[in-house]
Order: C-alpha cells, then sequence, then structure tokens
C-alpha cells in the first residue's frame, strides 16, 4: 500500500462481533499490518434487536480495533456522514459489511468514495452497487444476476474460525484463575450457556441450574461450568437465579442461587440452594475450556455455532413457558415483539406461528441440513432434560458419533483470510480514493 487507509467494520449484535469480527480483525492485522498509522480499523455498529448494549465495549476489547461507535449513533452518520466523536477519514479506504443491513454499506461507501466488501451467508443483495461479495457457499450464488457474478467469491463459513482460534490460543496453565476447579480430568464436565440477553437468561438460567441440581443428586462427581459472556456481569447474571428477580422461577419449581467470590485467585461460582456449584469462567473467547466438556446445554444462537466449530456436543434448548419473553428476533418481528404496550401480545401470537413451522434452529443443524444435534423445544423440564443429560454422558459412543458429525458439518476454517484478500484487492483498485 502506497498510503495509508481505512477499513471502517460495520457490525451490528454480540454474535456477529464475536464469530465474523474477530477472525476478520485477526486476518487483517495479519496480513495488512499492525501499525494504525498506515491502517486504521473502526468499527461502527448498527441497532440489533439480540443487542445487549455493551457490544461497543466489546469491539473496544479488541486489540486490533482503533475506533469503535456505538449503535446509539448509528443513524446521524448513515444519513449525514458525521460520527459522534467527529472522525475523520483517510482518502483510500474500504468499508466491510459484517453484520446488519447489506444497504448500509452501500450508503456509507458511496459518501466515503471507499470499496465495499460484503460477507453474505445466506442472501446477497444490491449486486449492481457493491464492489466485492464474500459468501458462505454456492448456494447463494443461486438467486445472483449472472451479469454480476464476477463480484463473488465462495469464502467459505466465518463461524468455522472458532475452531482455528481455539487451537491458536495458549494451553491453559496451572497459574490460569479458575484452573483450580476445572483440573480434574476424571469428573466429567458439563457447560451451560443460557446465553447474555435478558429474554434468554430469564427462563434459561432458571432451567439450565435446576436440570444441574437434578443430575447433581444421581451424579455428584459432574462439574458444571458457565462461560460468562463479556457484556455480562456477574452480579447481572445472578439476578436471574434469584426468584425476587425474576418470577420465572417458580415456572420450573426450583429454588435460588447465589454468587460466591473467594478470595483471589480463585474463581467465583454460583451455589444454588442444594449446594451445586457452577463454575464461571471469565475469560474470554472460553474456547479451550469449552473443548474440556463432555457435553454442552445451549440456548439457541451464536452458541451453537462456536460449539459446533469447536466440535462440542450439545442440547439445544428453547423452553416456551412463557412465550411473551421470547423476543430476540431480527427484522420486521423483532420490531413488533418490543414494541411497548403490544408488544407482549405480539410476542405470543409471533412466537406460536413459530413454534407451529418447525424448522431447524442450531446452527449445525443448518449447515449439515439435519438435526445433528438435538432441539428440545416447548415447555421442557429439567428432571426429563437430566434425564436425557445423562444417558448421553453413559454413552460415549453416542457423543463422539456427535463429534464426528460436527465435525463434517463445520467446513474447513479459512473464510476470514479469504474476506481479506478481498479487502486487498478492494485496496488496489484505482478508484478506491476519493476524488
Amino acid at each position: 500500500m502506497q498510503q495509508p487507509v481505512d477499513i471502517l467494520i460495520l457490525s451490528n449484535g454480540p454474535g456477529e462481533l464475536a464469530t465474523w469480527v474477530k477472525p476478520v480483525l485477526q486476518e487483517l492485522r495479519q496480513q495488512l499490518g499492525t501499525d494504525p498509522s498506515q491502517v486504521r480499523i473502526s468499527v461502527v455498529l448498527s441497532p440489533c434487536a439480540n443487542a445487549s448494549g455493551r457490544e461497543a465495549a466489546i469491539a473496544q476489547s479488541y486489540p486490533e480495533v482503533d475506533r469503535v461507535q456505538a449503535a446509539t449513533h448509528f443513524f446521524p452518520f448513515l444519513l449525514w456522514g458525521k460520527t459522534q466523536a467527529n472522525w475523520d477519514w483517510r482518502p483510500q479506504g474500504v468499508v466491510v459489511f459484517l453484520g446488519g443491513d447489506q444497504f448500509f454499506p452501500v450508503v456509507i461507501g458511496k459518501r466515503l468514495g471507499y470499496k465495499t466488501v460484503v460477507y453474505a451467508e445466506w442472501e446477497a443483495r444490491w449486486h449492481r452497487w457493491v464492489d466485492y461479495f464474500g459468501v458462505m457457499n454456492g448456494n447463494v450464488l443461486k438467486q445472483v444476476n449472472p451479469a454480476f457474478l464476477h463480484k463473488f467469491t465462495i469464502i467459505g463459513d466465518l463461524m468455522a474460525e472458532a475452531g482455528k482460534q481455539a487451537n491458536a490460543q495458549r494451553p491453559i496453565t496451572a497459574s490460569d484463575p479458575g484452573v483450580e476447579l476445572r483440573a480434574s480430568p476424571s469428573a466429567p464436565l458439563i457447560g451451560l450457556l443460557p446465553g447474555s440477553k435478558p429474554m434468554k437468561l430469564t427462563l434459561g438460567l432458571p432451567l439450565m441450574l435446576a436440570i444441574a441440581e437434578e443430575i447433581n443428586q444421581t451424579l455428584p462427581q459432574i462439574r458444571f461450568a458457565i462461560p460468562v459472556a463479556p457484556a455480562l456481569s456477574l452480579v447481572d447474571l445472578v439476578s436471574y437465579a434469584n426468584p425476587e428477580r425474576n418470577p420465572m422461577i417458580q415456572k420450573f419449581g426450583w429454588g435460588r442461587a447465589e454468587l460466591v467470590t473467594p478470595p483471589a485467585p480463585q474463581p467465583s461460582y454460583l451455589k444454588t440452594n442444594r449446594g451445586v456449584q457452577v463454575e464461571l469462567w471469565q475469560e474470554f473467547p472460553a474456547y479451550q475450556a469449552l473443548q474440556q466438556c463432555s457435553l454442552c446445554l445451549t440456548t439457541v444462537g451464536a452458541n451453537t455455532a462456536e460449539l459446533g466449530a469447536l466440535t462440542v456436543p450439545m442440547l439445544v434448548l428453547l423452553p416456551t413457558q412463557q412465550l411473551d419473553v421470547m423476543r430476540a428476533w431480527d427484522g420486521l418481528p423483532g420490531m413488533l415483539v418490543n414494541l411497548p404496550g403490544v408488544g407482549a401480545i405480539l410476542a405470543r401470537w409471533i412466537n406460536r406461528a413459530f413454534l407451529r413451522q418447525r424448522r431447524l434452529l442450531a446452527w449445525p443443524n443448518i449447515w449439515a441440513g439435519e438435526e445433528i444435534v438435538p432441539e428440545l423445544v416447548g415447555e421442557l423440564e429439567p428432571q426429563t432434560i437430566a434425564h436425557q443429560v445423562m444417558t448421553y454422558l453413559q454413552e460415549p459412543a453416542t457423543l463422539e458419533a456427535m463429534r464426528s458429525r460436527l465435525r463434517q458439518a463445520r467446513g474447513k476454517p479459512g473464510a476470514a483470510h479469504k474476506l481479506v484478500k478481498l479487502v486487498q484487492q478492494a485496496l488496489a483498485q484505482k478508484d478506491t480514493c476519493r476524488n
């Protein structure tokens, strides 16, 4: 590159930040260099129905990033081209789309005079105005006008990069926080991933802790752990296990849990009223720790993609004890169910309609086109799920077969590397500069 450049990444939700943005950032710095005076990376977030409100903090925690603007300031930037901090822009740059509406990079790219690179997972839009598309597979190309096929490159699935990142992490050592609780290889470990957003935690955390108590009664040697999302504080997490704060607990006939914070360097954990201890992993991403799990219980979302990429067996839980709690939808449904006053009514109606359609929910199953990890949907009972978990633990061959099928479904890593090659092509274009 002959002059300094700006890379502007557009993204939105926590799942996209963890599974798309993070590996692309690492590849950008590896291929384009670490000097911000030559390559400056900015992240601009757009509103997302699944957002937790801490997405900007997550993006700022990535060492590859130089500037971040939160979603609350997005539309003034889209409409008038001014960021909240009045950022300057270099003459040469590229807009990279990694989540949100594909119309956004078209508008912003034209305004800045930058080329646009869009990652398209299932559908590519605005073919005429986007410069480069990196798509997950050939199915996306079936919807493309042949006149624009030259803009498209099949790069694979960015979510498959999680396995590559796990292998690249340094090994866990005895000096790491939390290793004391995870040190015994003889005790099977179950990961609990209830999500990071209120609508998932409200039902998911009480359900999973109730399942842990049921398992503990029969198999007291089993260990449990929650990888805590970076956008979630421990105090907020434990509030969902408090019946005074979360009335949904009574739906499961469960009790409560408290947060225990031992003196350093011992890690914090949740302790249920039956004495079950659940480790709290705060390292992020907790890929190597998750790979120690015999099995994970998870809600729907990006968690299933990361576990699938790590080839960790899982049960995917979608409890429906209170239909109006489920409001984490994208697009128009997400806006409707969050309207004040009528949102709860619309949520019940939309959720009933969704459940009647019954389609695949977990990313590994979507990748494979069939259910290779169980999806349990309905008014789930802790005792029933606990019995199913214990059956799996007693059948290691079944778990290994699930690992094998996950390995086949996840695809090969390398999508981030190929996407950054498209960014380099965009930078090499002579008309990448603004007039």
